[in-house]
């Protein structure tokens, strides 16, 4: 495997999810695949338990890690073609790029989406510039349309809490909710979410505000209910998210909050109608935005399991791509 951004990427998701158990049982099976090995992980913007999971998937590989904040210690990159450079960024991530594969034998990146100019955020502009120069295996750790590690974690964390999951038919209903925020957030987490939730087959049904709705290429053959508490009705796991407009039915909002709706907010009364439902989300999580205190501290909420299994979905990744260089 030499790039990661999508389910498609892993292949058999069935498989994928045996490995992931594999490695669970065992995180430290396959050191040997790591020894002398360098991982490079690149930041643009912050990051938690990308940062912390993903080390700590390449440590349990075996692995040497560096990692780099773009914007603290480092000089400023320029990602646009064509310009003149006579402002305060100091090199071009053209050359950037393949310095930093010198020095390593992967590379993840994180950089999220502007959410200014739509095209440009989803052409993948700074991650596919580390695909095509650092002559190096590359993996999202989130970029401007998808976080592909987060929705595998996601992923494993519906497998393990869904015992009967193909028996006699069964599908796990799993609700994608939008839900208010006070800042304009990408899309990313939501998309990636809805593409591996189709790829899983399960029941998945997308809810939100009208002006929201997620580009085709990830929302796929889901159901779309603006009737929240509808969609909500039967849920065996609801996943709460806030995203800003992907301007797929208006283009001239791309980027923007559309509505600060705060009968949004997942609380007792929305998970009341649904079976015992399982709160989740990929943290951080604004409370009393997002989610009610009530609701994130119930034994329902899976919040810390989805956390947990960040490691387990990094290490599957990086042991697949490591794989791939002998």
């Amino acid at each position: 495997m030499k790039t990661f951004q999508y389910a498609k990427d892993l292949g058999s998701l069935k498989q994928a999810l045996a490995e992931a158990q594999e490695i669970k049982n065992d995180r430290f099976k396959y050191q040997h695949l790591g020894k002398n090995k360098t991982l490079m992980m690149v930041f643009f913007n912050n990051s938690l338990r990308t940062r912390l999971s993903t080390q700590k998937a390449a440590m349990n590989l075996g692995m040497n890690v560096i990692v780099l904040d773009v914007n603290a210690g480092a000089w400023k990159l320029e990602t646009e073609r064509g310009v003149i450079m006579d402002g305060d960024k100091s090199e071009h991530l053209l050359e950037a790029i393949p310095v930093m594969g010198c020095y390593c034998d992967l590379i993840g990146v994180r950089s999220f989406a502007g959410l200014s100019d739509r095209d440009y955020d989803y052409a993948e502009t700074v991650i596919n510039q580390f695909v095509k120069y650092s002559g190096r295996p590359v993996f999202a750790m989130e970029s401007a349309t998808v976080h592909p590690l987060q929705a595998f974690a996601d992923l494993i964390t519906i497998s393990e809490h869904t015992p009967d999951w193909g028996k006699d038919g069964h599908r796990p209903k799993v609700v994608l909710s939008w839900a208010p925020h006070c800042r304009a957030l990408p899309q990313a987490v939501p998309n990636s979410f809805a593409e591996w939730m189709n790829a899983a087959d399960v029941d998945l049904v997308v809810t939100h505000p009208e002006g929201y709705e997620l580009d085709p290429l990830f929302v796929g053959n889901a159901r779309v209910e603006y009737d929240q508490m509808k969609a909500l009705e039967g849920a065996d796991f609801v996943y709460a998210k806030n995203w800003s407009c992907p301007g797929v039915t208006r283009p001239a909002d791309y980027g923007k909050i559309l509505s600060k709706d705060m009968s949004w907010t997942i609380d007792a009364a929305h998970m009341a109608v649904t079976n015992n439902g399982k709160f989740m989300h990929c943290l951080p999580v604004r409370r009393g935005l997002i989610v009610t205190d009530d609701v994130i501290e119930s034994p329902n909420s899976l919040v810390i399991p989805e956390a947990a299994n960040r490691e387990i979905s990094a290490t599957v990744v990086i042991k697949r791509m490591l794989e791939s260089l002998s």
